[in-house]
């Protein structure tokens, strides 16, 4: 029986299962934790979730990553919304992120956490960067909303305070997609001028989100870059944001800044009448110093006896002259010392001296090598005699002298024996004064010669 089969290519299987997973998950929440999470040059971050018992890999595109408020990092425990698709080529299932929140914390605020414990590590917080306000502001730049009740509170307050006071505004939203840029931009404006005293940005107070925008970082930088201090007014007295940790100073309220920047006139006023108090009795306490100082020197006695000076100083040259006389007397007597002690010193070793010294031991020495050359001359002729009788007694020739002789064969071989030489050889016989050249008629083997 002939049964037929329904083969799939591994693109039709990859393509009916990502059917059925994207029709079954199109949206599904995914709770675990992060790891390996990775932003790679496109923006696209890929990360993989994990629980216990199993991990499914993930992908969060970079469109969507505006959307996310705090900064996802391993180990963070969050909340995953998205769909389930088949990537195919790698034949694998990702759970492609909408949104991501962590778990047990709100998003906006474990952002918060993250960007304060940040800017906190790079030094942004340290009170010693920070800069005091100056006491007299000639024009106060506010970054706020024109139409919100924090400039009208401000307005009311600084009016009250010091009516004219120059203000300028720098309008931006204060909440929502687009605050934090238009409240950066506000700040670089007002630097921009160039004769800001000092600026106030804020708003009035509200929830978190409603806040958010001060909790930018972008909002931060711009803070810490301005050219003149920075009061944050932002949210009521118990409100707290990032623009309040990063600023120069922070108020609880708007209106709490605008009484910070602004004195009292009254007070200015005072300040000012109590500083000419001052500064008049400091001018005449210095006159009355002067004078007593001035009717002291008239009567000092360089100006009632101005010769008085000229007769101390001829007295000290006199005193100096005749100090330096005896100081140069002194002098010379111990240069005089020292050259006759060098003469001295010359005198002995002086090339004179030397010489006769050098002759002294030449002598000394030709004298010791005579006496020496003597004794070994005889010491040797004594040895040398005693060597020539020795050799003597030794001698083949002493022996001829006795007598005896020497026969040698032709070749020059000494005959020890009658059986070297038979007869009819030619020998030669050595006396000791003389030689024999002789044929040998007979030989004997035995010996015969006569004892002596």
């Amino acid at each position: 029986m002939n049964t037929a089969r329904t083969v799939l290519t591994v693109a039709q299987l990859s393509e009916r299962l990502r059917t059925v997973l994207e029709e079954r998950f199109p949206a599904v929440w995914v709770e675990g934790e992060i790891s390996n999470f990775k932003v790679y040059g496109s923006g696209h971050a890929y990360f993989t979730l994990k629980d216990e018992n199993a991990q499914i890999r993930s992908v969060l595109f970079r469109n969507r990553t505006r959307r996310i408020r705090f900064e996802p990092k391993d180990g963070l425990h969050v909340m995953a919304f998205g769909s389930v698709e088949v990537y195919a080529q790698r034949g694998e299932y990702q759970l492609v992120v909408e949104l991501l929140e962590p778990r047990g914390l709100g998003a906006l605020q474990l952002a918060f956490e993250q960007l304060k414990a940040r800017l906190e590590a790079e030094g942004l917080f340290d009170t010693r960067r920070k800069r005091p306000l100056p006491r007299f502001p000639r024009k106060i730049g506010i970054v706020t909303s024109p139409s919100g009740a924090a400039i009208r509170d401000m307005l009311r307050v600084i009016g009250r305070r010091f009516a004219g006071l120059r203000i300028v505004l720098a309008p931006a939203r204060v909440q929502g997609d687009g605050a934090a840029a238009e409240i950066t931009q506000g700040l670089a404006d007002l630097n921009a001028l160039g004769d800001v005293d000092v600026i106030i940005v804020g708003r009035g107070g509200g929830s978190l989100e409603d806040l958010w925008a001060f909790n930018e970082e972008v909002v931060a930088r711009a803070i810490v870059a301005s050219k003149v201090p920075v009061i944050s007014a932002v949210g009521h007295e118990v409100d707290f944001t990032i623009a309040d940790f990063v600023a120069d100073l922070r108020a609880p309220t708007p209106s709490a800044a605008a009484e910070m920047v602004v004195r009292e006139k009254q007070a200015v006023r005072e300040a000012v009448a109590d500083l000419g108090a001052r500064l008049e009795r400091a001018v005449t306490r210095r006159l009355e110093r002067d004078t007593r100082h001035v009717t002291s020197l008239a009567a000092r006695r360089v100006l009632t006896d101005p010769a008085r000076p000229l007769r101390d100083h001829e007295r000290r040259v006199d005193d100096a002259a005749a100090r330096l006389r005896r100081a140069m007397h002194a002098r010379f007597r111990d240069a005089a010392h020292r050259v006759e002690l060098l003469t001295a010193g010359l005198r002995r070793g002086g090339p004179a001296a030397r010489l006769a010294s050098q002759r002294r031991q030449f002598e000394h020495v030709e004298e010791r090598l005579r006496s020496d050359g003597h004794r070994l001359l005889s010491a040797a002729s004594h040895r040398f005699a005693s060597a020539v009788g020795r050799l003597q007694s030794l001698s083949p020739l002493g022996v001829l002298a006795r007598g005896y002789s020497l026969t040698r064969l032709p070749g020059g071989d000494v005959v020890h024996h009658a059986g070297q030489a038979p007869p009819g050889t030619l020998v030669s016989i050595t006396l000791d004064q003389g030689t024999l050249d002789a044929r040998v008629e007979a030989a004997r083997e035995q010996d015969d010669r006569p004892e002596i």
